[in-house]
């Protein structure tokens, strides 16, 4: 079976955690409610970093530190969503209970440790949901974390890093 990946950013100070599912279980997401822990990673690092972005306050405080974190997996651990079963609203904000019920499903029957499902910010790409809990999460293969930065190009919004008091 073919090889895949997908990236995480996250917080410096959350990298030991990444992959507990902790995060997504405490406040829920877009496709899991509150309580049930999975991990959301995108298949290039751009979208992750889009996907990341997307959420973080603005501007993004210049003293907020990131890591980003690859995993490889064999797709034969990946179920794939069915796109043309999708509600007609699952790109909206706020959070859907529609969506969240996909996943939280997902995450009951156990089918499989990956669910592939598409991106709201660009729907031609793909994010994946990692259960945590699942018997295959052992076979997917995470790179310990390293550093990450938004360039501040992206958006004017972020914070620039104040320069050092004169002497």
């Amino acid at each position: 079976m073919p090889e895949l990946s997908g990236w995480r950013i996250d917080k410096e100070k959350w990298a030991a955690t990444s992959f507990s599912g902790t995060g997504a279980a405490a406040e829920g997401g877009p496709w899991n409610s509150a309580g049930v822990a999975v991990v959301y990673i995108s298949e290039h690092l751009a979208m992750a970093a889009q996907e990341k972005y997307a959420h973080l306050p603005k501007p993004v405080p210049a003293s907020m530190k990131f890591v980003k974190i690859l995993a490889t997996f064999d797709s034969s651990i990946v179920t794939r969503v069915d796109l043309n079963k999708l509600p007609d609203d699952w790109r909206e904000a706020p959070l859907l209970i529609s969506t969240q019920v996909i996943g939280d499903e997902w995450v009951k029957a156990g089918t499989s440790a990956i669910l592939a499902v598409p991106s709201a910010i660009i729907p031609e790409e793909w994010n994946f949901l990692i259960n945590p809990a699942h018997a295959d999460f052992k076979h997917i293969k995470i790179d310990p974390p390293l550093p990450f930065t938004f360039d501040y190009r992206i958006s004017r919004l972020i914070e620039p890093i104040p320069p050092a008091p004169k002497k």
